[in-house]
């Protein structure tokens, strides 16, 4: 496994290589969050909800848009930079593309597609019904998310309500629309994850930490270490 350590990163001392880490899996196959512990290596407390979004409460640059949160509606949300993360706000459609599984397939999707943008280390799809990711648009005249430093792999941190979780960009959607996470990435967070019925209104922060790729990419538990990390090197600025 390796770990790429820049950006934040550098500035927070638990950025390590090392082959230890889980794959954020149970025994039962359900997604394990990463968070059991209340607070880092170092006995710092882990970064809440509350504090990411203070953190991220003014857009001190304008990196990108508008876009809206669906096709056919208002155009007026921004991509934004502060303190060397980038971050939106939106809602949270549910993506259920990737590999085959009891909950994410022709059936349960109707706009089901058997592939994702990034591959897991084997080069196969993502597998949304297990893995927490984040969708990111397609480049475009609004934005162009590798020219900020977000690959697939690059950690994020989303926040809804008084809920975080951690995970990666693993798929990539359309060019003006926001707002869009994997299966597992909601029901971390307490949405309701159907891909027909599910999702929500928001809002929702997305938060990515530019430079920070995982490898290999569906492993959670290192996203979720990289992600508290860099959140509390975030916060310490």
């Amino acid at each position: 496994m390796v770990r790429r350590c820049l950006g934040l990163l550098t500035v927070f001392a638990a950025c390590t290589t090392g082959s230890n880490m889980s794959d954020g899996m149970t025994d039962e196959g359900v997604v394990d969050d990463g968070m059991t512990d209340d607070a880092t290596d170092d006995g710092a407390p882990l970064p809440t909800a509350a504090e990411l979004l203070a953190a991220t409460a003014t857009c001190e640059t304008t990196l990108g848009g508008p876009y809206a949160m669906d096709s056919g509606g208002s155009a007026d949300i921004s991509v934004c930079g502060a303190r060397g993360v980038v971050f939106w706000t939106a809602d949270m459609d549910i993506d259920c593309d990737g590999k085959r599984s009891e909950q994410c397939n022709e059936d349960t999707d109707g706009s089901y597609l058997p592939a994702t943008s990034a591959v897991d280390s084997n080069g196969d799809p993502l597998d949304a019904a297990t893995l927490p990711f984040v969708v990111v648009p397609l480049a475009s005249g609004r934005f162009d998310a590798a020219e900020h430093g977000i690959e697939h792999g690059t950690v994020f941190a989303v926040v809804y309500g008084d809920q975080l979780a951690y995970g990666v960009f693993g798929d990539k959607g359309p060019s003006a629309i926001l707002g869009e996470a994997s299966y597992a990435m909601a029901a971390l967070l307490g949405i309701d994850p159907d891909p027909s019925t599910g999702g929500t209104d928001g809002p929702v922060r997305y938060i990515a930490f530019p430079n920070s790729q995982v490898e290999p990419i569906e492993d959670h538990a290192m996203a979720t270490a990289t992600g508290q990390s860099l959140a509390t090197a975030l916060l310490a600025q």
